[in-house]
């Protein structure tokens, strides 16, 4: 998708502080973090939402996921705790339409929202 802002961080189009890469997902620090450690991950593939994966894509879950674990190693929150968090939709908070997930840690989070 040539507007979206994801996208064009993954081709290098927009700068990006990148975290963690592989083959199929880009980690990069959010610029408007909302935690010491703020952390956004995503698939390479333009995905709009968490619903548009079917059992193919799945595996981008597991790729996230562990991209999670590698992120928060590097950013020293593995031992004390992050909170990873999909929005998915309006509704749901989600403001960029390209799936991707939110590592936030480095202090105490409050639980008001899970």
């Amino acid at each position: 998708m040539e507007s979206c802002v994801f996208c064009r961080i993954v081709k290098g189009e927009l700068p990006a502080t990148v975290v963690f890469e592989s083959e199929s997902v880009i980690a990069f620090d959010d610029i408007h973090p909302m935690a010491p450690v703020h952390v956004i991950i995503i698939p390479k593939r333009h995905i709009a939402t968490l619903m548009d994966l079917d059992d193919k894509g799945l595996d981008i879950m597991r790729d996230i996921t562990r991209a999670a674990q590698e992120v928060a190693r590097k950013k020293g929150v593995d031992a004390s705790g992050f909170r990873m968090a999909i929005n998915c939709n309006k509704e749901g908070g989600q403001l960029i339409f390209h799936l991707h997930a939110h590592l936030l840690g480095g202090e105490q989070l409050d639980d008001r929202m899970g």
